[in-house]
């Protein structure tokens, strides 16, 4: 753990990982080499069983707490890292992710004030399997809630949230299997907590997790945490579902074509 006294907030930075060996030690890698100061770096391994233990031994001097067992999924591996973290802001990057460069945490927390700002919201660089630039998120001076009916808008690689939102809305719902990180922010909807964004680019999302490829069954989980939460009207949540659906077809139809 990288701490000095009366610096700028701690960050707990969490990787998830089961059977990462392609890309866990390039993630590793853009964690324990951050030049922020105030840092601790937690894995949770799934009980992997290819080289991944190997990679994670090889750098524990550097990693503050790690485990390999079995879990009930992505939420419940979540769950562990937050059990232990010891931060005021938690960080999630999976294996295969990672942050863009070694000053991303710096860059982010310039000038972060931990008794007023919830979540902290940086840009991230979704890549291909290669590492080949895919987009650069969207950005906004000033976040709005309502962007979150129509997508994820704070991805959890480019999201640092405060501590004390999980004691106020609880851990990850283990029921969810791709959207956990989603229905957790709309918890808050009604009364949501304020947002700071940076316009910096802090980490890189790889496009090769579970949900890979399986639009349709996380738009599905995506439409009933929404409904479930009452976010908005039942006629609002229809028109987004068939404005969501109609836009992926046509892109669908276009890329056949």
């Amino acid at each position: 753990m990288k701490i000095v006294l009366d610096a700028k907030p701690l960050v707990s930075v969490i990787t998830v990982v089961y059977n990462g060996e392609k890309h866990l030690e390039e993630t590793i890698l853009s964690v324990i080499n951050q030049t922020y100061a105030n840092m601790e770096y937690i894995i949770i391994d799934g009980g992997s069983t290819d080289g991944t233990l190997d990679i994670i031994k090889k750098y524990e001097d550097k990693i503050d707490y790690w485990v390999s067992e079995k879990d009930h999924g992505i939420s419940d591996a979540f769950n562990k890292g937050l059990k232990v973290a010891k931060g005021d802001y938690i960080n999630f990057q999976g294996d295969g992710d990672g942050f863009y460069t070694v000053d991303a945490l710096e860059k982010v927390f310039n000038d972060i004030n931990p008794l007023e700002d919830i979540f902290v919201s940086a840009k991230i660089q979704r890549i291909d399997n290669n590492g080949n630039e895919i987009f650069i998120s969207k950005h906004t001076n000033i976040f709005d809630k309502r962007s979150l009916l129509f997508r994820m808008s704070m991805p959890h690689q480019g999201l640092f949230t405060h501590k004390s939102y999980f004691e106020t809305y609880g851990f990850f719902d283990v029921n969810n299997t791709f959207c956990m990180d989603y229905e957790h922010l709309l918890r808050s909807y009604q009364s949501f907590p304020k947002v700071v964004t940076k316009d910096v680019i802090v980490a890189k999302w790889r496009a090769d997790g579970l949900g890979n490829g399986r639009f349709l069954e996380i738009f599905k989980e995506y439409d009933k945490i929404k409904r479930n939460h009452k976010v908005a009207s039942i006629l609002v949540l229809e028109c987004i579902r068939y404005w969501i659906l109609l836009k992926y077809y046509v892109k669908k139809m276009i890329g056949k074509g």
